[in-house]
């Protein structure tokens, strides 16, 4: 046994002695657990029955904020992000809280200016935020400068950490090897970070890598070291006890209810896994099931329609062969499904990693991994045997101008200059610190939103989403009325429709009445399907309605002869193509998404190639263009607006 993990006599109770080094734990399910399993949809009010037991447990730090739930949160559930942090700090008063800050990135897609990463910074201390986890998509560091002085001035702690990837199934190589991840830790104590976190967002750490790497890091900087690993490959437990051997200070995990799939490492089975040791947390195993109970029956049901049932096992091993997070794979399946291409996954995890060594070998994470899972599946729906990169995100021509930083090998020099031509702001790429040509933000956003943003918080919430933020805003001061499909459901919600299903599976969806008409010759089947629940239904036509004659079934009859055209049953006519006027030219949507502007308007003279219409789809920006030269017109969309696959865009003629 490692000299780091000895064993005493075991003790079960609650107050058993404490540990020489006893391993600090940072729990994750009120952010990171739901973002893996659920995409980000708790809601505060789901987490405040345990805040306060949360708060008793000892913790390191709480999770709360940061990642996704910024966007997600006004975008989906109509809540204010700031707001959840001041409402929990009124229940967990002890533990600190931390975030997951993109740097530079803040909580969006893309840098913002200096001018708004500053004020980001200073009111999510104000609001209550303790920790600042930091990274930097491409673990460029000159990204963190302008959010860091900002930490440090309001006092706070900084997190720096490294994002943890591979371009072999073990770490090696020549580009993320051990001396790579010692320099950046060394990089980011000179920087002035008070912890060093290794991310490991798709769970590929293995456990032989895990003990040299914690064993280097904690010879090569002073401050502790925080391990971030995500269950998905399955290997994390592993990796966390041998990470524990080598003297790592602080891992992530959660709640059980939380824990597992996409997630991360269940903290109970830790806890029972060193109890007597060492390295013993001292948490109370008892009070960890009570807090299980209440996320188990009160919580959970309302989310299990967006939890992904349709796999048997907890564990994706593929996912060390792409390297791709959960999160990002399951926008990828999403995506494709909308575009009636689901068909097309294994193509796409074939070119994903293509993509990824065209633009740098970048680590897949917020914001480089919905880059790379975008324009992969681009690539495969729209590319030519002749022509590769046929449509190019914006975020993609912005990553291949440097507006996101250093990338650690370089990008691919024909796809660079093809991703450059006609750039606006030049062909040239950049090689200074990003935000150093970005123009501030905050005085162009307040001229933008003018009243409807009553203070800062407002107007940094439209500054980073100006598309979604304005329309919360005025979900959030009266101007309109927010949609059935943000508002919550309530736990009689839930057994009702657990009720319905319930009856449905068992045949008694419609109870039998007294006066139940006889079945007729007209009767048909179907196999129906919500949400992955299958029911078989019968239909009986009524009114004056021809039946269709079924040859009945029988083990040796030969296949029945085709039903005469009288009496066939009509087939359900395809959807009609759109139809361009008379000398026209339709601009349609290749894809679903969300409309973010026009750059033309009606009656506007374009050229082929010009842009006409900025589409978001998984977040990323994708630029539609003029097929040709004439005269926009037929415009039915506005911004903010969604668009399926195929909708009229506009009309060019």
């Amino acid at each position: 046994m490692s000299d780091q993990v000895k064993m005493t006599p075991l003790n079960y109770s609650a107050d058993r002695p404490k540990a020489k080094n006893p391993v600090k734990i940072m729990d994750l399910s009120l952010r990171d657990g739901h973002q893996s399993l659920f995409a980000t949809r708790g809601r505060t009010e789901d987490m405040i029955p345990v805040a306060e037991l949360m708060d008793e447990i000892g913790f390191w730090a709480i999770e709360t904020w940061g990642g996704a739930t910024f966007d997600t949160m006004h975008r989906f559930l109509n809540e204010d992000p700031w707001q959840r942090l001041r409402t929990l700090k009124r229940y967990i008063k002890k533990t600190p809280f931390s975030m997951l800050l993109r740097a530079q990135n803040l909580v969006g897609y893309r840098n913002y200016a200096d001018d708004l990463a500053y004020a980001f910074v200073d009111r999510a201390a104000e609001n209550g935020m303790d920790i600042f986890r930091t990274f930097d998509a491409l673990n460029d560091y000159r990204n963190f400068e302008t959010v860091v002085k900002q930490i440090k001035k309001s006092g706070k702690h900084f997190q720096g950490c490294i994002c943890y990837t591979l371009t072999e199934p073990r770490l090696g190589g020549e580009v993320y090897n051990l001396d790579y991840y010692v320099d950046r830790a060394k990089t980011l104590e000179d920087m002035g970070a008070d912890s060093v976190c290794v991310k490991d967002m798709a769970g590929l750490m293995a456990p032989y890598d895990a003990y040299p790497l914690i064993k280097a890091l904690k010879k090569a900087v002073k401050v502790p070291i925080h391990l971030h690993s995500h269950f998905t490959s399955g290997m994390s437990p592993m990796t966390f006890l041998k990470a524990i051997e080598a003297g790592v200070d602080i891992l992530d995990t959660c709640m059980t209810p939380y824990a597992y799939r996409t997630s991360h490492a269940a903290i109970e089975p830790l806890v029972m896994a060193l109890l007597g040791t060492s390295r013993d947390t001292g948490f109370d195993i008892k009070k960890l099931a009570v807090i299980n109970e209440i996320l188990e029956k009160e919580v959970l049901p309302k989310y299990k329609h967006l939890l992904d049932d349709s796999k048997v096992s907890i564990i994706d091993i593929n996912v060390l062969l792409h390297q791709t997070p959960g999160g990002m794979l399951s926008n990828l399946v999403n995506q494709l499904r909308e575009m009636d291409a689901l068909d097309k996954i294994d193509e796409v995890y074939k070119e994903l990693p293509r993509v990824r060594k065209d633009l740098g070998q970048i680590p897949l994470v917020t914001p480089t991994s919905q880059i790379v899972g975008v324009q992969t599946v681009n690539n495969v729906l729209h590319d030519t045997p002749d022509e590769r990169y046929k449509m190019i995100t914006g975020q993609v021509k912005d990553l291949c101008y440097g507006l996101y930083g250093k990338t650690a090998v370089p990008i691919n020099a024909e796809l660079q200059k093809k991703a450059l031509k006609g750039y606006p702001r030049g062909e040239t790429p950049i090689t200074c610190r990003p935000a150093e040509v970005l123009e501030p933000e905050l005085d162009k956003a307040k001229a933008e939103i003018g009243d409807l943003a009553v203070d800062m918080d407002d107007l940094i919430l439209y500054a980073q989403f100006p598309v979604t933020g304005k329309k919360f805003l005025e979900w959030k001061y009266g101007k309109s009325e927010p949609p059935a499909s943000v508002k919550p459901i309530t736990m009689e919600e839930v057994k009702k429709r657990d009720e319905l299903i319930k009856k449905a599976k068992a045949g008694k969806l419609i109870e039998p009445k007294g006066d139940t008409p006889p079945k007729s010759p007209a009767l048909r089947t179907f196999n129906v399907f919500v949400d992955n629940e299958y029911f078989n239904v019968e239909v009986d036509p009524t009114g004056d309605m021809q039946a269709v004659p079924v040859a009945p079934r029988a083990a040796a009859a030969p296949a029945p002869a085709p039903a005469q055209p009288a009496a066939a049953a009509p087939a359900q006519a395809p959807a009609p193509e759109p139809v361009a006027p008379a000398g026209g030219t339709l601009l349609l949507a290749p894809m679903p998404g969300m409309i973010v502007k026009y750059e033309k308007k009606a009656g506007d003279a374009v050229k082929k190639g010009d842009t006409l219409v900025v589409l978001e789809a998984m977040k990323m920006e994708n630029a539609l263009t003029a097929p040709c030269d004439g005269t926009v017109s037929g415009i039915k969309f506005a911004s903010g607006d969604t668009v399926a696959k195929g909708a009229v865009l506009c009309v060019i003629s």
